[in-house]
């Protein structure tokens, strides 16, 4: 029985990680892509990445096709820290979703980055 911790250190281990930087170069260049938010509600109120789409964990795999259909596409998922966004990426991964990342650190680390929010 894994615990969560091995659990999100196996999910990191089958999908791709972006740092912050990485997320906003794409942002910035404006790469076709979907950006999720997916934190509690109550988290996202503090602010959140402009161009994100909020999806709370618990019911990402329930809508994310309501939101993005093509399953070849760029997704990009983060969380406050980037362990709920890695374990959504895997799950996703297994739902045939092919071009997937999670950014390390979450909305935590694009915080300290200093990049821009918006509330």
């Amino acid at each position: 029985m894994l615990s969560w911790k091995e659990m999100i250190d196996e999910a990191k281990r089958e999908i791709v990680l972006l740092q912050p930087e990485q997320v906003k170069e794409k942002l910035d260049q404006e790469e076709d892509l979907l950006l999720i938010d997916c934190r509690k509600a109550e988290e996202v109120q503090n602010g959140k990445i402009a161009q994100s789409v909020f999806i709370p964990r618990g019911v990402i795999e329930m809508t994310v096709a309501q939101h993005f259909s093509e399953r070849n596409k760029s997704i990009i998922i983060y969380c406050a820290g980037g362990g709920r966004s890695a374990l959504a990426a895997q799950s996703l991964k297994k739902m045939g979703y092919i071009n997937l990342a999670s950014m390390e650190g979450g909305f935590g680390s694009w915080l300290q980055s200093g990049f821009p929010v918006e509330k």
